[in-house]
């Protein structure tokens, strides 16, 4: 039985459902002795219909809803705090349903014309690299979410928000390769369409550069759209900032992520938080654009947010410099600027703190 089927909520005493796929509440109904087709039921009571008490699955009987109440807890995540920008963005601290205190975020992003709604979510809490213009990077590393708390990351932000989103990004707290498969069980979940229903290229899983777990990504041919926090053009400029790449080297990380354009005939995303002085120089850009010529890719352009290590935020006339820079690449390039700031909600900035 799956560990999250094994492991039970210390706040409760029951073990919490939600993370359960299909198959898995199938086997759970059968275990109750009840029919088949109830799982389905509850499948879609969960994360289609988003219920949170056991009396609103009204298409199944009251001996079963007193067997699962039993059992088995519906709690939400906790929401410990709750944050609006000046712009739009709101930004979530999650407790995690252990009743630990372990805290997470995640982040509703707006798109200024109303069109796009993202949501940024987390998949650990902490995380176990340690990128230095990154303020995750600075909390300890207290373990990695479950399937269920990921998803439900999503169900809670949309039902407080009163909204949908378009988009979810793996992107929030934590390397979401290093908890790979509660990852792609929450994606999966999230595309299923008796599930939450959300299309595959809506979904972006983004690592900093965990090269076994992109070529498990492609082996196991994930439909989500990937993304890679570069950051840097140069293996040994690279290591001064991502500690990751002492473990997969920038040859090795590019090469698989040609292999991913193969194999998979999709574009890959390039994520590059622009640090004056560390990686924006000419010769940084003649690498990065050295590079985008491989494969199909976009780039992702992000001014720095954090003010670690005495760096600073590049000016807008440094930006656009950059950017007129890699124009040569003949790939898209987006300046992603930085929504959510103002409440420590932009990128680089998620440290559970207001």
């Amino acid at each position: 039985m799956n560990e999250i089927v094994e492991a039970e909520s210390a706040r409760s005493g029951k073990t919490p459902i939600k993370g359960h796929t299909l198959e898995e509440l199938t086997e759970l109904i059968h275990g109750l002795g009840e029919k088949p087709f109830r799982a389905k039921q509850i499948y879609n009571g969960l994360y289609a219909n988003r219920y949170e008490s056991w009396d609103e699955f009204t298409t199944i009987g009251k001996d079963l809803k007193n067997k699962l109440e039993e059992k088995f807890s519906l709690s939400p995540l906790k929401v410990a705090k709750h944050l609006k920008s000046v712009d739009g963005t709101q930004k979530f601290t999650f407790e995690s349903v252990s009743g630990s205190g372990k805290e997470f975020e995640s982040v509703w992003i707006p798109s200024g014309d109303g069109g796009r709604k993202t949501i940024c979510i987390s998949s650990q809490v902490g995380c176990t690299l340690n990128c230095r213009f990154c303020a995750t990077a600075k909390l300890p590393y207290q373990g990695n979410l479950k399937a269920g708390e990921i998803i439900d990351q999503v169900l809670q932000v949309e039902r407080i928000v009163g909204d949908k989103a378009t988009n979810i990004v793996f992107m929030g707290m934590g390397e979401p390769m290093h908890n790979y498969f509660n990852v792609m069980r929450a994606a999966k979940l999230l595309h299923d369409s008796d599930a939450v229903g959300l299309g595959a290229k809506r979904i972006t899983i983004s690592t900093s550069g965990v090269v076994n777990g992109i070529r498990r990504f492609i082996e196991n041919r994930e439909p989500y759209n990937l993304a890679i926090s570069l950051n840097h053009p140069d293996p040994n400029g690279r290591k001064e900032i991502m500690d990751i790449e002492e473990k997969f080297s920038l040859p090795e990380l590019l090469d698989a992520a040609v292999d991913y354009t193969k194999a998979m005939k999709r574009r890959i995303t390039f994520e590059y938080v622009m640090i004056p002085g560390v990686n924006m120089s000419p010769e940084d850009a003649k690498k990065l654009v050295k590079i985008a010529r491989r494969m199909d890719c976009k780039i992702n352009v992000i001014p720095l947010n954090t003010e670690f290590f005495g760096w600073r935020r590049p000016t807008r006339e440094e930006v656009d410099e950059f950017l007129r820079l890699l124009e040569p690449a003949g790939v898209p390039i987006l300046n992603r600027r930085s929504p959510g700031k103002d409440i420590n909600g932009a990128c680089g900035m998620l440290a559970a703190k207001s």
